[in-house]
């Protein structure tokens, strides 16, 4: 009996080992727990977002490498060159269809500052900085992608004024010299460089009056608002309304990067930029809106439906790594569902069959009584109390089995009994 166990158990056994073996070469194998993420100048708020988002996912056991850069242009340089995993970005500074590289999120604004030397009247127009002398961002930088395009729209280019490619800072400090008469910066307000130009009397702010006509040439940037006193109402900054142009920063990745870390990112984004901000409304960022590049469809995802109810459960590893596995329950599930039903039947053969092993013994036993001779039936009678006791020491069976067990005790009796009636007759 045990054999025919085992010969019923063992493939059923080996069937559900070969199905998780085919299963899991569908499976894709855990993602390395590292991220290099390509920000800007240390200088730069790219590189201090990137900082705070390397804080949070140290905390969830993934690796952060930084890499600085000059901006936006040399940042989609290294996600070609497979440099980087994930990069900042200016919105509009790639094409519409950048080969090997998707959006995740727009994560903040980023206002185009014009800055010029105060000299008496103001500048409400770009078209007036004709003649200038004008820095427009450092090659490699977003800043000077966008402001070349401000600057050709209104037939401002080397033949007509003086174009400079200073950084951020090289700019601010010939401006306040004098060196040069206009500076253009892609930053957040938050920027130092901002916020030391807007509180010095000798530089003024440039107020697009057309930002709006800006806007719907370039869908990836918008006209937004800065009231008096915003920046700093003891100091009144800036000391007018100013209108301003804005791109958003972004986030790309590079094509083939892991699925579970790139939500792992977007939990940690959500968790930086879902706040109030001078120009954004609560939980307006992260959102994948006015993208030039195309978005990654796992940041699709995940803006429109959200963290998946294993990650609201379980922390973020516990639940990817069930999500991973799911595809061993339809296996699973496909043989143990049968097995299950059978389970109760198996369990019951296997325990009455510790009884029914005997009744070979017993039945040889009563059809051999009645051609034995006395002494024969004596020997029987000596077999009969071995057998029982065997049966004792060997048969055990849960109590919902014992009427079986008893049957068998009593069958023993009978044919104790038939054997002593023949030898007292």
């Amino acid at each position: 009996m045990k054999y025919k166990f085992f010969t019923i158990s063992i493939p059923i056994l080996l069937l559900i080992i070969a199905s998780f073996y085919v299963t899991s070469k569908f499976i894709k194998p855990a993602p390395k727990k590292e991220i290099t993420i390509a920000s800007g100048a240390i200088t730069g708020n790219y590189y201090k977002t990137a900082l705070l988002y390397k804080k949070l996912l140290e905390k969830e056991n993934v690796k952060v490498n930084l890499l600085t850069s000059a901006g936006s242009i040399e940042n989609i340089k290294l996600l070609k060159e497979n440099k980087a995993d994930i990069a900042f970005l200016q919105n509009g500074t790639t094409k519409e269809n950048e080969e090997g590289i998707k959006s995740l999120a727009s994560i903040y604004y980023e206002p185009l500052w014009v800055f010029y030397r105060n000299e008496g009247f103001p500048i409400n127009y770009v078209i007036q900085l004709i003649s200038k002398k004008i820095s427009i961002g450092e090659e490699g930088s977003g800043t000077k992608d966008l402001t070349s395009k401000i600057l050709k729209d209104n037939g401002i280019g080397n033949t007509n004024s003086t174009i400079f490619n200073y950084d951020d800072k090289t700019a601010k400090e010939e401006l306040i010299k004098g060196n040069i008469d206009a500076m253009f910066v892609v930053s957040t307000h938050k920027s130092e460089t901002i916020e030391e130009l807007l509180s010095n009397p000798d530089i003024n702010v440039l107020s697009f009056k057309r930002a709006k006509a800006y806007s719907r040439k370039y869908p990836f940037l918008e006209a937004l608002n800065l009231y008096e006193g915003t920046l700093d109402l003891y100091k009144n900054l800036p000391d007018e309304d100013i209108n301003l142009l804005s791109t958003t920063a972004t986030l790309a990745v590079k094509d083939g990067f892991s699925e579970e870390l790139i939500r792992l990112v977007l939990k940690k984004i959500k968790e930086v930029h879902s706040k109030k901000d001078l120009f954004a409304k609560a939980e307006q960022f992260p959102n994948d809106l006015n993208m030039k590049l195309e978005i990654h469809e796992e940041a699709q995802r995940y803006f429109e439906y959200g963290d998946t109810w294993l990650e609201k459960i379980f922390p973020y590893w516990i639940a990817s790594n069930i999500d991973r596995l799911k595809l061993f329950i339809i296996p699973l599930l496909t043989l143990l569902f049968p097995l299950f039903k059978g389970f109760f039947p198996l369990y019951t053969w296997t325990m009455r069959s510790k009884i029914y092993r005997w009744y070979g013994e017993v039945k040889d036993l009563d059809n051999e009584i009645d051609d034995l001779s006395k002494e024969e039936l004596e020997k029987e009678l000596v077999t009969i109390n071995k057998l029982k006791q065997e049966i004792q020491k060997e048969t055990k069976v849960p109590l919902s089995f014992m009427g079986e067990y008893y049957n068998l005790q009593l069958h023993l009796d009978l044919i104790e009994n038939k054997i002593e009636k023949k030898l007292s007759s």
